[in-house]
């Protein structure tokens, strides 16, 4: 079964200008995957915008409004971090509805899984404004998509950008359907994702955070995948997978102090992939969030692609960290976070 890949040069209308969230992310990944031939072996999904009314299963009617008429006007800085262009609102509703997309793809069976090569990212975004370079929630609302028209009761948001997603949590924060899982370095922007937030009412446990301290590379995080996302992933059996991609957590990014590798992006992806495959059917999509280091940010995509599909041998011409300096010891964090959501 192919893997699907969701691409427009719409998405390099957003204008950010400059800003580290840059239409050259994806002009560097595209090339590079036509460079190295990984382009060739995708199946390409064509994204189509999102409607209102989809938007509107996360944002506010009037928040959508806003951004639109904020465009039309030709945009500037809806807050310090996030930048809006005359084309911006056009492009997020097609960054939405590519992911909505990749899900009706693999939902369908014409995927095995998908990457959604999309901009603006989305998973700070909130009901009521934008945050963090998001305009909207793609990965959230691909959630609800995917609940509502595919009778779905467990679909799982993993999320291994190196800050926190604030917006995804506090979406789906009282929701047992959804069971939101991120790691991201802490303290950090912006500034949510302790252990105990852990969701309300009938979600309470459906949100499972690992804030890690800054300088953990691979092997801390193999075994916070290994460890946390294994278990609570089996014993909540979802349906569908969806994962935030960022890749500023890799030890080249400048926007972190996090030491992961293309390697170790690779070893994640494998986890989560086994997961798919054990769990629901493969059904397994990506959606780029964060990752601001073009070559490193090309290759650990690359590497993402490489996993799902089914190549062996995974590139990662940056390497381990320059100077890298000692980890620091996440077993007391492992261990709070298995007693909080009763896990073995």
């Amino acid at each position: 079964m192919s893997v699907g890949l969701v691409y427009d040069p719409i998405y390099l209308e957003h204008d950010t200008g400059p800003h580290v969230e840059i239409a050259s992310r994806l002009v560097r990944v595209v090339g590079h995957l036509e460079e190295t031939g990984v382009m060739g072996q995708l199946a390409p999904i064509r994204p189509r915008a999102a409607t209102v009314e989809e938007l509107s299963t996360v944002h506010s009617p009037g928040y959508i409004s806003y951004v639109e008429s904020f465009a039309q006007r030709g945009g500037g800085a809806l807050d310090p971090d996030t930048v809006v262009s005359p084309a911006s609102y056009n492009v997020a509703l097609h960054a939405a509805g590519g992911l909505i997309k990749a899900v009706d793809a693999v939902m369908a069976g014409e995927v095995a899984s998908a990457f959604a090569l999309v901009r603006p990212p989305g998973h700070h975004a909130l009901r009521w404004e934008a945050m963090g370079f998001c305009l909207f929630n793609n990965v959230a609302i691909a959630a609800h998509h995917a609940i509502a028209s595919y009778q779905l009761e467990r679909v799982l948001i993993a999320d291994f950008d190196v800050h926190h997603g604030n917006g995804t949590q506090d979406t789906f924060y009282g929701d047992p359907h959804v069971l939101y899982f991120s790691s991201h370095q802490y303290p950090f922007y912006p500034g949510s994702g302790r252990v105990d937030e852990i969701g309300a009412g009938e979600g309470e446990g459906a949100t499972v955070n690992v804030p890690l301290p800054a300088w953990c590379g691979d092997e801390e995080y193999l075994r916070v995948y290994d460890e946390v996302l294994v278990p609570v992933a089996r014993r909540f059996r979802p349906q569908l997978i969806l994962v935030s991609a960022g890749y500023d957590s890799h030890w080249a990014d400048q926007i972190s102090l996090m030491q992961l590798s293309v390697a170790g992006f690779a070893k994640l992806v494998r986890i989560i992939k086994g997961l798919a495959d054990e769990l629901c059917a493969g059904r397994l999509i990506f959606t780029l969030e964060g990752g601001y280091h073009l070559e490193a940010l090309a290759s650990s995509i690359r590497a993402t692609l490489d996993v799902l599909l089914g190549s062996p041998e995974i590139v990662d011409p940056l390497g381990e960290p320059l100077g890298a300096r000692g980890a620091p010891s996440i077993e007391a964090l492992l261990q709070e976070i298995k007693e909080t959501h009763k896990l073995s």
